[in-house]
């Protein structure tokens, strides 16, 4: 319970630049009393005590502002941050390492019994005030916009942003970053719009560019080696940088002037 009690709190310094002591976590963050007070409705909830297990739940929403059902199953690490207006339905199930910030709904939108509420892997990050609503799954390590409306499955890694949800991007690996980045250089300027929590469709039309750049080099590379082995000589050539300077100074119409020349 202890090792679980530290694990609450120590997660909040790695999410919120504000806390400061472990004191000052523990005793002036509603985020964790409410999870806190989740911890020990839900352990009565699930021993049958269920009447006990709502009380203690209206307590908190009470003291904190942050409504979980008793039944809810939330896992290791779990922060809300400011949290208040947090609504968590009875059936959602959510992973390690998830944050939530005020004014999120994970609710249903049916009045079924079973399964209504949505699951949210490891990893989430829902914005404020956006509403999850179903019975479906946010894959792992995606991203859900402030004030979003999210009615389907998420994959894993994406971001949904917009009224309805929808897909903006996706959470890049590191490979395919390092990879854009170095094309990026090759070819003369820089790959802005890389980073992984910004939805820009310019960013995003950017990086789908780098990632065609890159597999035609490959192939163009795949296609030299074997010409080289049938005995046609393939000389090496670089590919020289783009100035974008050159290139924003040319006037419409007007051709850039060749490299070095001056005039």
């Amino acid at each position: 319970m202890f090792e679980r009690l530290r694990e609450d709190v120590h997660c909040v310094f790695e999410r919120d630049p504000a806390a400061r002591t472990f004191f000052e976590v523990l005793t002036c963050y509603p985020g964790v009393h409410a999870l806190l007070l989740h911890r020990l409705s839900h352990w009565l909830w699930d021993s049958g005590w269920r009447w006990l297990a709502r009380f203690i739940s209206t307590f908190s929403r009470w003291l904190t502002g942050i409504e979980i059902h008793p039944g809810a199953r939330i896992g290791h690490r779990f922060f809300i941050d400011h949290g208040m207006g947090v609504v968590i339905g009875e059936t959602t199930e959510i992973g390690d390492d998830c944050t939530l910030y005020q004014g999120v709904t994970l609710g249903g939108t049916s009045w079924d019994k079973g399964k209504r509420h949505p699951t949210l892997q490891d990893g989430v990050v829902v914005g404020a005030g956006a509403k999850v609503l179903g019975p479906f799954m946010v894959g792992r390590d995606a991203r859900i916009g402030s004030n979003a409306v999210v009615l389907k499955d998420v994959p894993a890694g994406a971001t949904v942003v917009g009224v309805p949800g929808r897909f903006a991007g996706r959470v890049a690996s590191e490979e395919a970053d390092a990879h854009r980045a170095a094309t990026a250089r090759r070819i003369g300027f820089d790959a802005y719009g890389t980073t992984r929590d910004m939805p820009d469709p310019v960013a995003h039309a950017i990086n789908s560019m780098l990632d065609h750049i890159h597999l035609t080099d490959r192939k163009l590379v795949q296609i030299a080696q074997a010409l080289a082995a049938l005995g046609a000589d393939i000389s090496e050539l670089d590919i020289p940088d783009i100035d974008p300077c050159e290139i924003s100074s040319t006037a419409p119409g007007e051709e850039a002037p060749p490299p070095g020349d001056n005039s």
